[in-house]
């Protein structure tokens, strides 16, 4: 599990250790892995790792095989962005856009595929960024366009070794990395200029994400790949109700 120091991977982690997993999870801060490994206990080992350098996933690869179970799930989720406005993107920000989140999403499930065990299910994380057209944050809405795209190809590829591949699509869920895109001291104010957006009137939680990547990894979903499931309160798909028009009287 990439990300999986803080946010939905963390709370992902401890749900699929709570059901009996033993979890490796990755972090590029080897404080909050530590952290985050501390919250679970003896079912969980943290690596130090950053996805978008693949020597860093080889040597997560070679951890993984050293305990000799290989891999039943693979939760492809580190990722991140920022808001920045057309004509003032860098190419500097591009290029580390796309190489964290597309190009890690990519060497990520490549160079764990040798691990996989017959019938193991990917995870990856999208994000209805790459849906609804949110200003000033085209390059991250992009690379989640891009994962789709990858969920879709690689469930095919798989099929004939028997894995699944799915997204999830987060809609805003409170964690770090949501807030940590206000100003200072704007985080909540963030939240709840989002909250206003959703047709369920809130944000969501890291442990309904973690519940949603569950079913998708679990046999519960195992007549599901190649699809994307939405858990974002019904923003991408719902009116909010004061768009519904009433009955004339």
């Amino acid at each position: 599990m990439t990300g999986g120091n803080s946010g939905i991977g963390l709370a992902t982690a401890q749900r699929l250790a709570a059901e009996g997993a033993h979890v490796f999870l990755t972090g590029r801060n080897q404080d909050t892995i530590d952290a985050a490994v501390a919250t679970i206990g003896d079912s969980a080992t943290g690596i130090r790792a950053d996805v978008s350098n693949v020597d860093d996933l080889t040597a997560v690869a070679q951890a993984i095989s050293a305990r000799g179970h290989g891999l039943d799930i693979l939760f492809a989720n580190a990722g991140g962005g920022e808001f920045t406005a057309l004509g003032e993107i860098s190419a500097d920000q591009f290029n580390s856009v796309f190489l964290t989140n597309v190009g890690g999403t990519l060497f990520t499930v490549q160079t764990m595929l040798a691990l996989l065990n017959p019938g193991a299910s990917i995870v990856l994380t999208g994000s209805t960024a790459a849906y609804n057209g949110t200003p000033a944050f085209s390059i991250y809405a992009a690379t989640k366009a891009a994962i789709r795209s990858f969920g879709r190809t690689w469930a095919t590829e798989l099929i004939p070794r028997g894995i699944r591949v799915n997204t999830v699509i987060p809609g805003p869920i409170e964690t770090p990395g949501l807030t940590g895109l206000a100003p200072a001291g704007q985080g909540q104010q963030l939240l709840d200029g989002e909250a206003a957006r959703i047709p369920m009137g809130r944000v969501g939680r890291p442990e309904e994400l973690a519940a949603a990547v569950l079913f998708l990894a679990s046999d519960q979903s195992s007549f599901i790949t190649g699809t994307e499931l939405f858990v974002d309160g019904g923003q991408s798909d719902l009116k909010m109700p004061s768009q519904i028009p009433t009955s004339p009287q």
